[in-house]
């Protein structure tokens, strides 16, 4: 079991949302972050100051997948999101010890959304 986490550009989330749904994986998080990576500071004007923009509003994607799925999520992930430019984000992997469904107790692989073999292929 792995957790797989995306930065991403906030405009591209409809494209990974989609690009995961079609791989079979329904069970995500978002959240909304600000983050510096690779891409330029940017100088705006604001009510005739010059501010520097120094962090960039990203989204961070969640998701809790057994092994099985990791490649899958990852590939959907970077077709969703890749523009070519700087500033498309970062996919963190990292392994899970144990996962708990609270309402049934269920733990582990089962307690992640099941998937099937035939829904791994890519459409």
């Amino acid at each position: 079991m792995k957790l797989v986490t995306a930065v991403i550009r906030p405009e591209r989330i409809q494209q990974v949302k989609e690009a995961l749904f079609q791989a079979g994986i329904s069970g995500i998080t978002l959240s909304r972050v600000s983050g510096h990576g690779g891409e330029q500071e940017v100088v705006e004007h604001y009510r005739g100051t010059r501010v520097m923009v120094e962090f960039r509003d990203k989204v961070e994607v969640r998701m809790a997948v057994s092994e099985p799925f990791v490649q899958a999520a990852i590939d959907a992930i970077v077709r969703g999101a890749r523009t070519g430019e700087v500033g498309d984000g970062k996919i963190f992997v990292q392994t899970l010890d144990r996962v708990i469904r609270i309402r049934t107790g269920e733990e582990d692989a089962a307690a992640l959304t099941p998937v099937t073999e035939k829904r791994l292929t890519p459409a």
